[in-house]
């Protein structure tokens, strides 16, 4: 299983971004697609997250700006970030908790990070 994350950059405060996350390879079942950031020195903390029911959860600092939604026949979950804030900044990664194949064990493939800055 791959992933592929992309869509951060530099962008002032009040902007928006938009990360894409797309999971390729033996997937069975495509369970919970999340977002995590993680800021030097401190451990990732849950920015959204999706089932695969469509069901949404966002962490506190997310609400009422993030957007995390899916497409399911492309195995891919975006995050839809307005009203960027400084405080955003951090780099930003995609997990997915997969099912390679019928049976298999749920386990979650973590991509490469990708960093968001937004200047004041």
């Amino acid at each position: 299983v791959q992933l592929q994350a992309s869509g951060g950059g530099s962008v002032q405060a009040g902007g928006s971004l938009r990360l894409s996350c797309e999971a390729s390879g033996s997937i069975f079942s495509l369970n919970e697609m999340a977002w995590y950031l993680q800021r030097p020195g401190s451990q990732r903390v849950l920015v959204a997250s999706i089932s695969i029911g469509g069901n949404t959860n966002y962490g506190d600092s997310a609400k009422g700006r993030f957007t995390i939604y899916r497409d399911s026949a492309e195995n891919a979950a975006y995050l839809q970030m307005n009203s960027l804030k400084p405080e955003d900044s951090a780099v930003y990664y995609c997990k997915v908790t997969i099912q390679r194949y019928f049976r298999d064990f749920a386990l979650d493939y973590w991509g490469q990070g990708t960093q968001v800055t937004v200047s004041s």
